[in-house]
């Protein structure tokens, strides 16, 4: 499928219309249009429906027992292909439907590829913009599921929009779907038309070899992957459809006694004679251990480095006499399988290479001994943990390594708990903490847990490791009890089985204080960090890095809590070790420096916080650079610690610096350069110079608009902003409407007790008491109050704000 330039197509924000985003399964080369059975599907379909494709039994009730093979897959990608050439659509969006994480990550590249802003906070944030855009568009679209095993796994992710169509495949008729006006439509075998078309097609350079293509059709059932399989056969060899009825007839009586009235018998039938095929090609040996390695990986798409890794050669070595496999006998087998019709390889995609059919994978797992399936099941974990990629790899490869490892887990059951748990599995529960897949992490490390409390024991080490990454999981998602409850039994657990002192439990005890913090239990996280700090001083002495580590924490938890002198203090203390054991110059060392700073800043002491960022700065710039992003963060502090101190000539000429350096390292769309503007703008304001200030702010919200889209915290702290400068530079026409922009965005977005929101409503009803609305002023000074007394409580500083706001107001 190609977008390249027509008429039709044209360009908008940078962006080709119409737009593909996902990989579609190719059609098969002698695919055949189903008029007979499915594809008047793509015409009847309209805006607003889902349509579901399920595999149906035959008239004679021959079932598949949900493993498919009746094409619903590639009647998609053809439904899809009509619409596209068509030209019904602006968006085909294509998403392998095996779990909620491939689901955001499909999302998260389609928002990124129609070009429009990524809020910036991972996937889920960037799928929720993802399906805003679909409710709201004009423009007509389709997203296609395929394979989707459960509903459940669009739970909040539906698609919906006027001008979308959604359609699904899945291999049981029975899934229940929540997509807005499902069509089901059960997708039986061939018609004998469809049939003969399709041999046709595929033995087309030797029309000898059609003679009783019919019969044999007959005999497959009309099932298009027996077909497909026969049909690959055919055109390998030469074979004619009647020597390969003769040798199906005989495969099947062999196999099923004769019995060929199952379709998956039929499969049986037609892949065995696939194998004979592929073990008559060089390196013949290989075929079957190659399958089996394939029937326990994900049939949406394999990347073709599995099959190439050392732990797959070494796999495949085992059944070859003579010298090791190399990657090119490994790579070869894989082709044989392809030109047996066993599988299809797709050379220009490196994340979904091997893509082989359900049917084909069970049949292949039903020849398997026990031992068989064991050897191939630790093969495939071993070659899949050898072959994850680094970070900075598409988000793509990285799902569909996913997706594989949750299907070797499904197919597996425990063999990869055996004598313990398989490395793979928790690497898979990283990448999804690395993507920032908040949700399905959760899901995925308690499924860890159960699992191995249940077979290795609650008190074994990986059962803690579970419940530790689950821990860090709901921290990572927001919910700071949920994480503190997990890291409490993960802390009573190895302190039992690890003893108080063990770094491992003093990383749990700091975890568990962290999420204290964020929960807002400020004497839990000091107790905790002080108990902390004690056991590594009483272990490991008070210059161990462990033990400075603690010590920060410590002063971490005093200036959470307004404890200053104490924060102070330990950050001091810190600094000081850090200096003596690492150096004044490691990156340890300028991280203390910096923090002892910003404790001296939230004490109120300027001077002692600027004196130790400048000398941040020149250490920065001597160890990392002038250019590196750390140097420039530290140069931009310390114009923030000027500006905090009142020395504005030094703040502005600081941020001044900070925004050209930024401009020139990272462009001037770049977030961080966004964000020095608003900072030099924030210099010009707080210096009352608003002539200066106010086109930085105007210039500042424009470019989060672009950058981060007009719903996003940024912008709307930008618009924000400018409503101040506004209101400050006597401009009360242009401030009251950014206001009034600024509050409704805040409730809609952040909720109407947020305390951004809280602080928006009282800023307009500030405006509107400049301006003599006076009755609106009081009404919105009242409402702020007791919203703020509701949700902060009433010594919350910005409670005492509103109070004082509402008396002044009305004395006046």
């Amino acid at each position: 499928m190609s977008s390249q330039g027509d008429e039709a197509r044209a360009r908008s924000g940078g962006v080709t219309w119409p737009l593909l985003s996902g990989m579609i399964p190719p059609l098969a080369d002698a695919y055949t249009p189903r008029q007979e059975t499915g594809l008047g599907l793509a015409a009847s379909m309209v805006a607003g429906q889902t349509g579901v494709l399920v595999p149906a039994d035959d008239a004679a009730g021959k079932s598949l027992g949900g493993l498919g093979g009746t094409g619903k897959t590639q009647l998609a990608a053809a439904i899809a292909h009509v619409l596209w050439e068509q030209r019904a659509l602006d968006l085909l969006l294509w998403v392998n439907a095996s779990g909620p994480d491939a689901v955001l990550t499909s999302y998260a590249q389609a928002l990124q590829d129609i070009g429009e802003p990524d809020p910036g906070a991972g996937p889920e944030a960037a799928a929720a913009s993802f399906l805003a855009w679909l409710a709201e568009t004009d423009r007509p679209w389709l997203v296609v599921f395929d394979d989707l095993a459960d509903a459940a796994v669009l739970d909040g992710l539906w698609p919906r929009g006027t001008g979308g169509r959604v359609l699904v495949t899945a291999r049981q008729p029975g899934i229940a779907t929540r997509g807005l006006h499902p069509r089901v439509t059960p997708v039986r075998t061939f018609s004998p038309r469809e049939a003969l078309s399709y041999l046709s097609t595929k033995l087309h350079a030797d029309p000898d070899q059609w003679i009783g293509a019919l019969d044999l059709a007959r005999d497959l059932g009309y099932l298009p992957i027996a077909l497909a399989q026969a049909g690959a056969l055919m055109a390998e060899t030469g074979m004619d459809c009647r020597e390969y009825r003769a040798r199906f007839a005989d495969r099947i009586s062999r196999l099923a006694g004769g019995q060929a009235d199952a379709y998956p018998a039929i499969v049986a039938a037609t892949w065995s004679l696939g194998v004979d095929l592929a073990e008559q090609l060089p390196p013949g040996d290989l075929a079957r251990p190659a399958l089996a390695l394939l029937s326990l990986l994900d049939a949406n798409g394999i990347p073709g480095a599995l099959l190439t890794s050392r732990a797959a050669c070494a796999y495949l070595s085992r059944f070859q006499d003579g010298p090791p496999v190399d990657e090119e006998q490994a790579r070869a087998a894989v082709y044989n399988l392809a030109r047996a019709g066993l599988a299809t390889v797709d050379a220009t995609s490196a994340a979904r290479t091997i893509r082989i059919h359900a049917l084909v994978q069970a049949t292949v797992r039903q020849n398997l001994t026990a031992a068989e399936t064991e050897d191939a099941a630790r093969a495939a974990a071993d070659a899949l943990l050898q072959t994850w990629p680094r970070p900075g790899v598409p988000a793509s490869f990285e799902q569909a390594m996913r997706d594989s490892t949750t299907r070797l887990r499904e197919v597996t059951g425990l063999l990869l708990w055996a004598p313990e748990c398989h490395p793979l599995l928790a690497r898979a529960g990283r990448s999804l903490e690395t993507g920032r897949l908040a949700r399905p992490a959760i899901s995925y490390w308690q499924s860890m847990l159960d699992t191995s409390a249940q077979v290795l024991g609650p008190g074994h080490a990986q059962t803690i490791l579970a419940r530790d990454r689950l821990a860090a999981a709901h921290e990572a998602a927001g919910h700071p009890d949920d994480a503190a409850a997990a890291y409490e039994r993960t802390l009573t657990d190895r302190e039992r089985a690890l003893g108080p002192s063990h770094p491992d439990t003093l990383t749990t005890r700091a975890s568990l204080a962290h999420a204290y913090q964020s929960a807002g239990r400020t004497d839990d996280a000091i107790r905790l960090a002080e108990h902390s700090l004690a056991e590594a001083e009483r272990v490991m002495g008070s210059r161990h890095p462990d033990t400075l580590t603690a010590r920060s924490d410590a002063g971490e938890a005093y200036l959470n809590a307004g404890m200053l002198d104490q924060a102070i203090a330990a950050f001091g203390h810190t600094l000081a070790g850090r200096e003596q054991v690492l150096g004044p110059a490691h990156p340890d060392t300028l991280t203390a420096r910096s923090n002892l700073a910003h404790a001296y800043r939230m004490a109120g002491q300027p001077r002692n916080a600027i004196a130790l960022y400048e000398r941040t700065v020149a250490d920065r710039e001597q160890a990392q650079g002038p250019d590196h992003p750390d140097t420039l963060t530290a140069r931009g502090t310390l114009a923030s610690a000027y500006r905090a101190a009142g020395l504005f000539k030094e703040a502005v000429a600081e941020h001044k610096r900070v925004l050209a350096e930024w401009e020139r390292v990272q462009g001037p769309d770049h977030p961080d350069t966004i964000t020095a503007r608003g900072h030099l703008a924030d210099a010009y304001f707080m210096a009352s110079k608003f002539r200066d200030a106010i086109p930085l702010y105007e210039r500042t919200l424009a470019d989060w608009e672009r950058v981060r889209g007009p719903d996003h915290p940024d912008t709307i702290t930008a618009r924000g902003n400018l409503a101040s400068a506004y209101h400050s530079g006597r401009k009360m026409t242009q401030a009251i409407p950014l206001y009034e922009q600024t509050l409704a965005d805040c409730e809609r977005v952040l909720g109407p007790a947020h305390p951004d929101t809280l602080a928006c409503r009282g800023n307009l009803a500030h405006a509107y008491h400049t301006v003599g609305r006076q009755t609106e002023a009081l009404s919105i000074f009242e409402r702020t109050l007791a919203d703020c007394e509701r949700a902060l409580g009433p010594d919350h500083p910005l409670t005492r704000t509103a109070r004082e706001n509402l008396e002044a107001a009305a004395q006046a």
